[in-house]
């Protein structure tokens, strides 16, 4: 009764116990695995003017909403102390932003809101109506001061940096490169390597 539900097997006879050459290599603990690790800092010196314009402008694209939301903090914490009604029209016009967003995503085959209406174009306007309203609520010396603060910050952070650059290399993909692909932008070279297998 002890042995209800259990099974024994019994090695069959053509099988051969002797181990695999691969069995003896896996157990042997003189010969040790090495693995390389490369660190790859994500920032740089430009080499010419030029390419620091380029770096510059694409990763104003890039990096853009991180950009405005480093803004828009240091805005909405310089008026806290003294513009009430300034933070309350800053607080409403980034509710418009956010439900435009959530209006694209509501509507993704929509051929107005993706096509002919540019979101720098809402952006620029909500910008226009930000400024306007910091003008007649008499906080536009916070705006400029914060302008004049974070602007110097971005263009340094949107010189040096040189994430475009770091990339997956297809012999050493592992287990963090398939978690990280999508954020690297590395969807053609995954594609590549699936049609090689």
């Amino acid at each position: 009764m002890a042995d209800y539900g259990t099974t024994t097997h019994r090695p069959s006879s053509s099988s051969s116990n002797s181990p695999t050459p691969q069995d003896v290599e896996s157990k042997n603990p003189s010969k040790k695995i090495t693995y390389t690790l490369t660190l790859s800092f994500p920032f740089n010196f430009p080499s010419t003017p030029e390419s620091a314009a380029v770096r510059i402008v694409r990763n104003l694209e890039k990096f853009g909403l991180y950009y405005a939301i480093l803004i828009w903090t240091a805005l909405f914490i310089s008026l806290v102390p003294k513009r009430k009604d300034s933070v309350i029209f800053l607080v409403s016009t980034t509710e418009v932003a956010f439900l435009y967003f959530l209006l694209l995503r509501a509507c993704p085959n929509s051929a107005i809101l993706h096509r002919i209406i540019d979101k720098r174009l809402v952006f620029f306007v909500l910008f226009v109506i930000t400024v306007v309203l910091m003008v007649l609520t008499h906080a536009v010396v916070h705006l400029f001061v914060v302008l004049a603060a974070t602007t110097p910050v971005v263009l340094v952070h949107a010189a040096l940096s040189k994430m475009e650059d770091v990339i997956v290399k297809q012999a050493d993909r592992g287990e963090m490169a398939h978690l990280l692909q999508g954020k690297l932008g590395d969807d053609d070279s995954h594609r590549q390597s699936e049609d090689m297998v």
